[in-house]
């Protein structure tokens, strides 16, 4: 390394984080793994100064105010109006209270984890602010190429999307032109052209959006880190019990395959479903649809009373470990293609074994037969035969809880995102 580029890897940074919510309001992966970030970049000794910008809702519409919740924290009241185009709402905000934050704190890194509710023009407000600022882009889902809220799944039915295409595109929004998708596209593309890297938490995103047009050398793998507290101990055993209580934390939401969760349990035989406990630890089931919300009820009250289900409701992001620590398996059992889901490495980091659908980044993330186990993605029946493998084969969880690799660290994922940082101001 030259003298030069060797200056410029030790320059302090000064690090704007920005995401699409906070987790005092929101605990989503996405949003977690950036507040993780702003964290580390605020105590490491190469950066001068963090802050954290996230989008938030405060019940009156989006204002465009930015204000402070807290030191260096503040909360950006914007929404996208557009969600073809990803266009957003306040375009005031965008030529005045926006830019005034950026020149303001003067980063010379914007990390932003998503462009979602926040729509795509703000990374061209801070080019125009100061040209020198690096710009990094963390993608967490598939909501540039798939219209469909970046789940990659058809409308109207829950099938599989591998590739994204105008005519494709046109099948599942007839209301759209292919000419529409075409300039959407190349729109999200013309944005995407002022990051100077991206990050994927998973090879499978990082393929993804290499066939869709970001080029390969310009995305980058980094895992989301994760606590550095020690591996939780294996939940005692009464005399006679197996290891038989699972469990699902996370959102509550159409794709997340808690209907086809327990229209699984319910293909296992009386006897058996007596020696198993499944737990849900989800958050936000009521803001979903009364189609939806019926149904959950319907499949969950009869697994209730016969004690085999325990609906436990959201959690903290302190009270993860504590509910881990009383259950033996971790449950991902997600209808779409997934990135990297946020629990998979949680479980990991507390010494559970995972059993998730065999697609996308929970196949990637999970490795059959050594950390976790792969069940057929939407298959009820596949979900009741694995629940049982699970709860009744003698020495496979202490065999799999061996083959677990600790994730990366907040700390360890830091480095990689300086490095990252440092190797951008040497290209320029």
């Amino acid at each position: 390394m030259s003298r030069s580029d060797a200056k410029s890897s030790m320059r302090q940074k000064r690090i704007l984080v920005m995401s699409h919510a906070h987790p005092d309001f929101s605990l989503g992966g996405g949003e977690i793994a950036a507040y993780n970030l702003y964290r580390a970049g605020k105590s490491h000794p190469a950066v001068e100064e963090a802050w954290f910008l996230a989008r938030a809702d405060r019940g009156r519409g989006p204002t465009g105010a930015i204000s402070l919740r807290r030191p260096n924290e503040y909360l950006w009241e914007q929404a996208i109006h557009d969600w073809h185009m990803l266009r957003a709402v306040n375009t005031e905000s965008l030529t005045s209270r926006f830019p005034d934050l950026i020149r303001a704190i003067r980063p010379t890194v914007v990390h932003t984890h998503h462009y979602a509710h926040m729509g795509l023009e703000y990374l061209r407000v801070i080019k125009r602010c100061d040209p020198a600022i690096r710009i990094f882009m963390t993608l967490h889902e598939y909501m540039a190429i798939c219209r469909n809220n970046g789940q990659m799944i058809k409308t109207g039915s829950s099938r599989l999307c591998s590739s994204a295409s105008a005519d494709e595109c046109t099948r599942c929004f007839p209301d759209k032109t292919p000419e529409e998708f075409w300039l959407r596209k190349h729109f999200l593309l013309d944005h995407f052209r002022l990051v100077d890297s991206f990050v994927a938490p998973s090879e499978f995103l990082r393929q993804r959006y290499i066939d869709w047009g970001i080029p390969a050398d310009k995305i980058v793998v980094i895992e989301n880190g994760q606590s550095a507290e020690p591996t939780l101990p294996a939940r005692p055993l009464a005399a006679g019990e197996t290891r038989s209580r699972f469990a699902f934390f996370g959102q509550i939401n159409p794709y997340k395959g808690i209907d086809v969760l327990l229209q699984g349990m319910h293909t296992v035989p009386s006897a058996a479903l007596r020696k198993i406990v499944v737990e849900i630890h989800g958050a936000n089931i009521e803001q979903q649809e009364d189609a939806l919300q019926r149904k959950l009820q319907e499949l969950a009250t009869p697994l209730i009373k016969k004690g085999a289900l325990r609906w436990v409701g959201p959690y903290r992001p302190d009270e993860l470990r504590r509910r881990m620590a009383s259950i033996d398996w971790v449950l991902v059992p997600s209808i779409w293609w997934e990135n990297s889901p946020m629990v998979i490495q949680e479980a990991f980091t507390c010494g559970r074994p995972v059993m998730a659908s065999d697609i996308g980044g929970m196949a990637e993330k999970v490795h059959d037969g050594v950390d976790g186990i792969h069940v057929r993605a939407g298959s009820p029946a596949a979900w009741g035969e694995s629940l049982l493998k699970a709860a009744s084969t003698p020495g496979l969880w202490d065999r799999l809880v061996s083959g677990i690799r600790r994730p990366p660290t907040v700390a360890e994922s830091m480095e990689q995102h300086l490095a990252l940082y440092s190797a951008a101001e040497r290209r320029h």
